[in-house]
């Protein structure tokens, strides 16, 4: 399991560099979230393809973990999976102007776990044990502080309610995805799974590219960190995910992902000169007591 955890929270760290690269974008007039969602499918999608034609299998055992091995039934679990991805982005960037990018996070962050709990009770049949839903509690109220704090305060908009709903159902779309992989992972490799759904999931959001204004100079201007977005903590990081989601808990997979916020705050006061305060830090003390409570529960089953 500790490999499987680990696997999880190198992944979650990769995400949390995201709100880095937003704000750099920002700084020269950055593309519109939405188009920014496209771009990070789209980037993902080639490089997971070329992965899985330059990695083909030779055994027969292997060739089953493939795309020409999946049955039927498989097939559409991942296109769930697209439809998922491709929800959570128009979920999360909608939410964003109307919710503020911190109430956003906590929301979408904060509701995954739980939602990934309750649906891996009711499809996978797991059982949190007690130490984890104690992990659960200590990292959702930790990942609410973090986010929660000083740069979460302010007027709340006429869409506010409206917002809300749409942060909440990008938390809902990443359960779905989470469950959902969990369970195809038992029987398809990481790669493929990756490079299937996100080419779905960037054909599902092509339409942006018809209703932003300017959308190829938009890419144009921000086209390396685009590029990283789409390579790094899209790609290569959803593979990880993968790989260290087949070894772990949907519970605890979702527990470990709340390093994302975390990892964003360290940046935001490392390179951008932001300050966590008293709050911020008490925040970020419950959540690594919860990675530590996983670690140890994950230690003691070996």
């Amino acid at each position: 399991m500790l490999l499987g955890l680990a696997l999880v929270c190198v992944a979650a760290v990769s995400w949390g560099t995201t709100g880095s690269v937003m704000a750099l974008l920002a700084r020269d007039g950055t593309p519109s979230p939405l188009l920014v969602g496209w771009a990070r499918m789209a980037g993902a999608a080639p490089c997971l393809l070329l992965a899985v034609f330059l990695t083909r299998p030779g055994s027969p055992r292997a060739a089953r973990l493939t795309v020409g091995g999946w049955p039927p039934l498989d097939w559409a679990k991942t296109a769930l999976l697209g439809v998922a991805m491709a929800a959570y982005q128009l979920c999360y960037f909608w939410a964003v102007p109307r919710t503020g990018v911190a109430l956003t996070a906590l929301l979408a962050i904060c509701s995954a776990p739980i939602l990934i709990t309750a649906g891996a009770a009711l499809t996978l049949k797991e059982r949190p044990g007690r130490s984890t839903l104690a992990a659960l509690l200590l990292a959702v109220g930790g990942t609410a502080i973090i986010l929660g704090g000083p740069r979460a305060a302010g007027g709340a908009s006429r869409d506010f309610a409206a917002g809300a709903v749409a942060a909440i159902g990008a938390g809902l779309s990443y359960a779905v995805y989470a469950v959902t992989a969990k369970g195809l992972l038992r029987r398809a490799a990481p790669l493929p799974l990756a490079a299937v759904t996100f080419t779905l999931a960037a054909l599902l959001l092509a339409p942006v590219l018809a209703l932003e204004r300017d959308a190829a100079a938009q890419l144009a201007a921000g086209w390396p960190l685009l590029l990283y977005l789409g390579v790094v903590p899209t790609a290569a990081a959803y593979v990880i995910f993968g790989a260290g989601l087949r070894r772990v808990t949907a519970t605890t997979a979702g527990i470990a992902t709340l390093l994302e916020p975390l990892t964003a705050a360290t940046l935001g006061v490392l390179v951008f000169g932001e300050r966590l305060g008293a709050i911020g830090w008490a925040g970020t003390t419950l959540l690594l007591a919860a990675l530590a409570l996983l670690a140890r529960s994950g230690s003691a089953r070996h």
